[in-house]
């Protein structure tokens, strides 16, 4: 949690970001991700000055466990003074204790966005799916939690001016933005109309843009000129892609050359024959794409 300190800014954590997206996917399926169509919306989770403070959290926490769907799960939320925005004792279940920094007992607007980063980590330990080590592993739970229809709350709780900023999650508010912009195309639904934060609509609009880049990538057809002309270059002499190009070529058994490059959506890796116009199919997500290999 950034308080008054430094923000950081920009897609130091991309990669990591792309791989909880792909590890969502697959290890979800496309038919339960499709059920995550509908954000959280706000006045679910719309907490005031005057509501008892334990038992608006109690019911922001219910609301975060039937979006998740994890109906044979209980929240109990506490508030201590502590370093970090909030903690969850990862038990058997069904019970979970969740603490907040008590911070949030004069910031009430942002326990949503709190209690929706501590219940993916419960959704997270019964699907068994975890990245190696603590930054990798919150990266991921930023991002399922922002990709599952709750963590816009976490960008709308970002705000910075000259004198003061506050910050929820470990992502950047543009990486949080890119993830949100990946929802939006893949739901069509748009999450700035509910944004309270001046610089969280800044930040996903930033977001957004990178993500559009991502479709804009040969093979695609959507690759802008520049692009295609390399991408032909290398191809005629079948040669190693150079860094910073998301297509690698390499031939198949037969001697076929063959073009591999992520999903623009899911980030898992389509491998199609280099033989011109064609469309391909994601495997995991079920995308189709137009491409000149």
């Amino acid at each position: 949690m950034a308080n008054d300190g430094p923000v950081e800014h920009g897609y130091p954590h991309l990669e990591t970001v792309r791989a909880a997206i792909t590890a969502l996917w697959k290890r979800l399926s496309y038919d339960t991700v499709q059920t995550f169509a509908t954000s959280v919306v706000p006045a679910d989770v719309a907490f005031c000055d005057t509501d008892d403070l334990h038992l608006g959290a109690q019911r922001v926490a219910r609301e975060m466990v039937r979006h998740y769907r994890l109906p044979d799960a209980r929240m109990i939320v506490g508030f201590r003074e502590m370093t970090h925005a909030a903690n969850v004792e990862l038990a058997a279940g069904p019970e979970y204790f969740v603490e907040l920094n008590d911070r949030f007992r004069t910031h009430r607007r942002d326990i949503g966005a709190a209690l929706a980063h501590e219940v993916m980590h419960v959704y997270l330990h019964r699907l068994g799916l975890s990245f190696p080590g603590t930054r990798d592993n919150e990266i991921l739970t930023d991002t399922a939690a922002t990709y599952l229809g709750a963590g816009w709350l976490l960008l709308d709780a970002y705000r910075e001016d000259s004198a003061s900023s506050q910050k929820l999650g470990y992502l950047t508010p543009e990486e949080f933005g890119y993830v949100l912009a990946k929802r939006s195309l893949v739901f069509g639904e748009d999450p700035s109309v509910w944004f309270t934060s001046p610089q969280a609509y800044t930040a996903y609009v930033k977001g957004m843009a990178r993500a559009r880049e991502d479709e804009q990538q040969p093979p695609l057809t959507a690759a802008g000129w520049a692009g295609r002309r390399r991408y032909a270059r290398e191809r005629k002499h079948a040669a190693a892609a150079p860094a910073g190009v998301p297509y690698a070529f390499s031939p198949d058994g037969g001697g076929q050359l063959r073009v591999s490059f992520p999903c623009p959506t899911c980030h898992q890796k389509i491998r199609v024959p280099v033989r011109g116009r064609m469309r391909a199919r994601c495997g995991v997500c079920r995308t189709v794409w137009e491409c000149d290999t």
